[in-house]
């Protein structure tokens, strides 16, 4: 069973003016981005537009020294960069969450929800 919810990006793969996927985040009730799942690979056009919503991560990302898996069950570091986290997106996921609250599978993406801001987005680990 899928739902529609958003989510914050907090990192991406991919060139920074063709993005490939969405490393994805929601704040939890201390105010600390917490890594909550990736998107399958966006379609061309998604891409370019999202690299043109994004902006280089300031100091003190909360994901800095983070290491990130190539896929499921691999030991091969995904190859990542740090975004500012201020740009919301619409994704479809899996209602199955793991021991840790994050998606279970990929997201799907949706749509960029400029219109949004990360306090919009449900807390981590919250229903939605």
């Amino acid at each position: 069973m899928r739902e529609t919810t958003e989510a914050i990006v907090g990192a991406v793969t991919g060139p920074p003016t063709a993005v490939r996927s969405l490393l994805l985040g929601r704040y939890n009730s201390a105010a600390r981005l917490q890594y909550t799942g990736r998107t399958t690979t966006l379609p061309q056009t998604a891409g370019r537009t999202i690299a043109a919503l994004l902006a280089p991560a300031d100091s003190g990302h909360p994901w800095t020294g983070w290491s990130f898996s190539a896929g499921w069950g691999s030991r091969e570091p995904l190859d990542v960069a740090l975004v500012r986290p201020d740009l919301v997106v619409e994704v479809g996921v899996d209602v199955a969450r793991d021991a840790s609250g994050r998606w279970r599978h990929p997201a799907r993406w949706h749509r960029a929800r400029p219109d949004l801001s990360p306090t919009d987005v449900t807390l981590f680990n919250s229903p939605g």
